[in-house]
């Protein structure tokens, strides 16, 4: 049972008791990314996380790393587009400390100028490795093909000029406008009593914060093409659809449609692309979904000679799921494969925690397990055909990084 919680200045806490386990998962969600930065300042949010371990008022970054070392515990955070997340575990005897360290880490980070240089190196080297794997590189390449100037094609990363220009008066003004009250979800799961919401508020339900800032308009999907030349062993294509928003009626469809053809290893991607003409050791599907769109992913890397032939493929593949529809056995075993997924994922404290943090976050409500899985289970042949024909249209964006950067040939 999810127990939800609102302090007086309207930071959310919800806490998920699993009396079964012995650890405590807990996380800071924070509504901001890279979506709420401006171009002077992109990867400001990422940078402000990696900040947050580089010491307090009371503690140093050591001494933060070594209060969880201490415990037996771990503590990491993340930045996506549309939110940032501060997260422990620890077993169930050291959620009070736990909290309390993400707390000073939350309030009390000193931001000063030596570990903000030292950083930013850090950062820099972060930016290199990135630049190192193309494959990774190809799929930021398309969303800058797809939503062009909008700030959700901005690299969450940032850029070395970007990060050269922060100080710490940059990230106290930023945290200050979006790192609001109201914009703020602390999220619990473990074995952990309802009573704790009390600790939360006590450290989270007092602050205050700037304006809230606003998203900016709601992006529109382009249709491009986008190509970098590099020397590479493998040619790395994605090409983007347009997808669907962050609690969209349909969102089952399309999850269902895009594990059977990218989503696994018995996916029509998987054993077309790799098990039947062996142009590729990675392929794959995926949807992001963000708050008001989302883009469909399909990505492959293949020897550049291969490149037509893969492009191809996929189009071929493409063309036979829309003329054709799925079976039933692909949505039975689809939706099978799902249910068990999510199952197996609530085994995991964190992946609790993780779930009920987003789900608060970018939507306000908890569904039960049932719900789900009765979602899933009404998933219908048809409706996942429509969604194909729906997705799969001809206005598509393509991103390659290869030796010669040169576009796949494309259907007439």
């Amino acid at each position: 049972m999810i127990k939800k919680y609102t302090c007086q200045n309207g930071v959310r806490v919800v806490l998920e008791n699993i009396p079964t386990v012995r650890s405590v998962a807990i996380g800071v969600w924070i509504g901001t990314g890279s979506r709420n930065e401006v171009p002077e300042i992109n990867g400001v949010s990422h940078f402000l996380e990696h900040m947050f371990f580089k010491g307090t008022t009371t503690r140093t970054a050591r001494e933060i790393a070594e209060s969880f070392d201490s415990i037996g515990g771990q503590v990491n955070a993340f930045t996506s587009k549309e939110y940032t997340c501060y997260y422990a575990k620890v077993l169930d005897t050291h959620s009070q400390f736990a909290l309390e360290v993400l707390s000073d880490m939350f309030f009390n980070s000193t931001f000063v100028e030596d570990e903000l240089d030292k950083e930013k190196n850090v950062v820099f080297e972060e930016i290199k490795m990135y630049e190192d794997t193309p494959d990774d590189i190809v799929h930021d390449l398309l969303s800058k093909a797809i939503f062009e100037k909008h700030s959700l094609g901005y690299p969450i990363l940032g850029t070395e000029e970007t990060l050269q220009s922060f100080t710490g008066n940059t990230l106290r003004e930023y945290m200050h406008n979006t790192y609001t009250p109201e914009n703020v979800v602390v999220s619990i799961a473990g074995n952990i009593s309802e009573s704790f919401i009390k600790e939360v508020e006590k450290y989270f339900g007092s602050y205050e914060g700037g304006q809230q800032l606003a998203l900016d308009e709601t992006p529109v999907f382009h249709t491009n093409h986008v190509t970098r030349k590099k020397e590479t062993e493998q040619a790395h294509l994605c090409v983007g659809f347009e997808g669907l928003k962050v609690g969209h009626d349909d969102m089952y469809s399309l999850i269902v449609l895009n594990n059977i053809l990218g989503g696994s290893m018995s996916s029509r991607l998987f054993q077309e692309v790799r098990e039947q003409r062996g142009l590729a050791y990675s392929v794959f599907s995926y949807h992001s979904a963000y708050q008001d769109s989302g883009i469909v992913t399909i990505y492959a890397g293949t020897g550049a000679k291969q490149l037509d032939v893969l492009s191809a493929t996929i189009q071929e593949t493409l063309s036979k799921l829309k003329a054709e529809g799925i079976t039933d056995r692909e949505l039975n075993n689809s939706k099978e494969q799902l249910k068990g997924s999510l199952m197996l994922s609530l085994e995991s404290t964190n992946s609790r925690m993780s779930r009920n943090g987003k789900n608060e976050l970018l939507l306000g409500r908890h569904r039960s397990l049932d719900e789900i899985v009765e979602q899933i289970d009404q998933v219908s042949k048809q409706g996942v055909d429509e969604m194909a024909k729906n997705i799969f249209t001809d206005d598509y964006s393509i991103a390659l990084i290869s030796p010669d950067g040169e576009l796949p040939k494309l259907p007439a």
